[in-house]
């Protein structure tokens, strides 16, 4: 559990509803999950997850498979980029608060970062913002990360190569080398298609992300033959990362809402992978 942080704290809108609102529950209940996932070996230093962001419940799992790649791992900081789902007049969003809340405790916004970001690219500042997406990651690394962390939340309302291309390479610019950063991309995948139509379309997708081709995770849902609520999200991670030097993408989880609900008629796709620095690169420099 993370120790209080003094200022001004940002509340959870969903805990008890997306996840567990009692500290013991829910510290059980991502433990459980992490313990369940497999453990992927990796020849590479990881640099950043794709996980996805429905409730606990019903993506919790999956989002296990890429977060048990961390578990021991300490990061000075995290960067977290998600869709927002809610209307705000602006394409890329953070909050002005000085900390996040979970029931597991509070973890400071790292400032200093998104100030040097803010030189580069226009982020707008949010109080008390509703979106989901982000915050359901924090509690997975709060039990799998080791040590503290600060964090840089990253929402974006504009889902456009562009906007996701240029928030990347700020970010690769303002973080400088990668040293003690995790690079986060919140997203799930197809929505309320058939399993059958989904596992489909979310292929095509996964497909994109595998091959380490960030306009094509945009492209693809252009064209409708795949999609993800956060491709924007996957796209500046995955731009970012390359910046810095990553240079493999292993998906490492799928599934969908059917395999919790059982209803195969309307489903939502979740996809979970790792970016990494294959060890023959790093060995190189």
């Amino acid at each position: 559990m993370r120790a209080p942080v003094a200022g001004d704290v940002r509340p959870s809108p969903i805990a008890g509803t997306w996840y567990p609102g009692s500290p013991e529950r829910l510290a059980k209940s991502v433990d459980e999950m992490l313990a369940a996932a497999p453990l992927v070996s990796l020849d590479g230093q990881i640099m950043g997850l794709v996980v996805p962001h429905a409730g606990h419940r019903y993506s919790g799992i999956i989002a296990a498979r890429a977060f048990r790649l961390v578990q021991g791992m300490s990061f000075e900081r995290v960067v977290v980029i998600s869709p927002m789902h809610h209307y705000y007049d602006a394409p890329i969003l953070t909050s002005s608060h000085d900390a996040y809340q979970t029931p597991l405790g509070h973890i400071p916004i790292d400032r200093a970062t998104l100030d040097a970001l803010w030189q580069r690219i226009p982020v707008a500042s949010v109080r008390r913002d509703p979106e989901h997406a982000l915050e359901i990651e924090l509690p997975f690394l709060q039990r799998a990360l080791k040590g503290p962390f600060t964090l840089v939340p990253l929402m974006l309302r504009d889902q456009s190569f562009g906007v996701a291309e240029a928030l990347g390479k700020a970010l690769a610019t303002v973080l400088g080398t990668y040293q003690g950063t995790l690079l986060v991309a919140s997203s799930d995948l197809s929505h309320f298609y058939t399993e059958q139509e989904a596992k489909e379309l979310d292929e095509a997708m996964l497909n994109r992300v595998a091959a380490f081709d960030p306009r094509g995770v945009i492209r693809i849902e252009d064209e409708g033959r795949g999609f993800a609520c956060g491709r924007a999200a996957i796209a500046s991670v995955l731009v970012a990362a390359r910046e810095l030097g990553a240079d493999e993408v292993q998906i490492v989880g799928y599934g969908t809402s059917a395999d919790v609900t059982g209803d195969r008629s309307r489903v939502v796709g979740y996809g979970a992978a790792v970016i990494y620095r294959s060890q023959g690169k790093a060995g190189s420099t």
